[in-house]
């Protein structure tokens, strides 16, 4: 259990609890926590070791006020903005933050304008903050471009979105890509307990008495974004009934109350990486694959034909004929789900999946796909061969359409004959596998190429 002591307060009768009394627009207590405790230096930041532990580029970049124009991609609340906020604090030069929600062409044409003053008067450097860049469509991107690549001003530009995805590609190449990875629980925590310790900028003057295991409630439910956290606390803070002694006590059930489990948000980026891992896990793991499946509808809301649908690209993709049985299974699961509907239909497609994974594997299906299509691109219009034109009407004899040798009429049902345009003849793209029911194939195949040398 945590105790933090309460700060003395002016004499005119102020409760412990008055707290929205005692704010007003004049006060930093004005402002919500998570905004107050935003730090100002490095040496507060939370997180991303990896690229600002001591003797990080980023690091040194920022430290020596030298940070060229860099893009910020990482899940909300992992402390992209904080990161701007501290650079905009080191810099000597001119800080301008706009938000790609509202910021217009003409913004940030004013702001290049004024950069361009700013350079030229003064040899001032401005750096241009661009939050949610992902939202900034394609005309403004371009407006911003030139001024990057003339050096005029300093890019930063932050995004929860694949910045591969949604972000220029010039801008995008002129730009360094650092990545912030989501925060740990003990991440959290550590911003949590400054709140809790800080008198001047956090919830130090009032008399709180929190709960570890509320602490670490809130830390986790949080999933890794401070900003969530902070506001949590804040909350259960200052609805808290106070007791006699003016303390107020943040148990596991003010904790709960205060913070529910998010609503993740499965913009474009999380599906296709989402069905990637999919698809992946169909090749490995059966475990892997079901838990994407079901993360994705039940945590995400996507749908579950986009997993039927994939499901079954990936029977013949990565098992074929090594086991068709996996594609009756899958084909089987998607009628089930038009007919039964979710959630009924999960334990179909479940089985499908199951079924799916555990089978023998075989690309060789998809291997023969990629053979052919690489010679339909190199060899050009193809003719077919006599033998094989359609003779189905008087005239065709003298057209040279004869010599077809019809299979069934040979022992095996097989004759060996040309099938394939004469430049492509004798060539090879179909080569079966010795996986699961497929390895028959093989061995039949092997027996026609000898029987075709012989």
């Amino acid at each position: 259990m945590c105790e933090y002591a309460i700060i003395n307060v002016s004499e005119g009768g102020m409760t412990d609890m008055d707290l929205f009394t005692y704010q007003d627009e004049q006060t930093p207590r004005a402002r919500l926590l998570a905004d107050r405790m935003r730090p100002e230096t490095l040496d507060d930041y939370v997180g991303q070791e990896h690229i600002l532990g001591p003797g990080k580029l980023l690091r040194r970049a920022i430290e020596a006020d030298q940070v060229t124009s860099i893009l910020l991609y990482g899940p909300p609340g992992c402390g992209k903005t904080t990161l701007a906020h501290i650079i905009s604090k080191r810099t000597q030069g001119e800080f301008v933050r706009l938000n790609a929600v509202d910021a217009s062409v003409k913004d940030v044409r004013d702001v290049i304008d004024r950069a361009r003053e700013l350079k030229a008067l003064y040899g001032k450097k401005t750096i241009l903050f661009l939050d949610e860049v992902h939202r900034f469509n394609t005309a403004r991107q371009d407006a911003l471009l030139p001024a990057v690549e003339q050096g005029i001003i300093v890019f930063i530009g932050a995004t929860t979105e694949n910045p591969f995805h949604h972000v220029n590609g010039a801008l995008l190449s002129r730009s360094t890509l650092f990545r912030l990875e989501p925060l740990t629980t003990e991440h959290v925590m550590t911003a949590l307990r400054r709140a809790l310790a800080d008198r001047e900028r956090g919830l130090g003057f009032m008399k709180l008495q929190v709960d570890d295991e509320a602490l670490e409630h809130i830390a986790r439910t949080a999933g890794g974004d401070i900003r969530r956290a902070l506001n949590a606390l804040e909350l259960a803070a200052v609805t808290t009934s106070s007791r006699p002694d003016g303390t107020v006590h943040i148990t596991l059930e003010v904790a709960e109350e205060s913070i529910r489990q998010p609503t993740v948000k499965a913009d474009p980026s999380t599906q296709y990486d989402v069905l990637s891992a999919f698809h992946k896990s169909i090749r490995g793991s059966s475990d892997a694959a079901l838990f994407w499946f079901l993360y994705a509808v039940e945590k995400l809301g996507m749908d579950p034909m986009v997993f039927l649908r994939r499901l079954i690209v990936a029977c013949s993709e990565d098992i074929g004929l090594a086991n068709p049985q996996a594609m009756v299974q899958a084909v089987t699961a998607m009628d089930a789900y038009h007919k039964i509907g979710w959630p009924e239909a999960k334990y179909n497609i479940a089985q499908a999946i199951l079924f799916a994974v555990e089978s023998p594997k075989s690309n060789a299906t998809a291997a023969a796909i990629s053979r052919v299509m690489n010679a339909i691109e190199s060899a050009g219009t193809m003719e077919v061969p006599l033998h094989l034109r359609d003779a189905h009407y008087k005239g065709a004899e003298k057209l040279g359409h004869v010599g077809y040798k019809y299979p069934h009429d040979y022992p095996g049902h097989y004759v060996e004959q040309q099938y394939l345009p004469d430049r492509l003849d004798g060539k090879i793209f179909y080569e079966a596998t010795t996986q699961g029911m497929e390895e028959k194939i093989h061995i039949n195949q092997q027996k026609r190429r000898k029987s075709g040398r012989s």
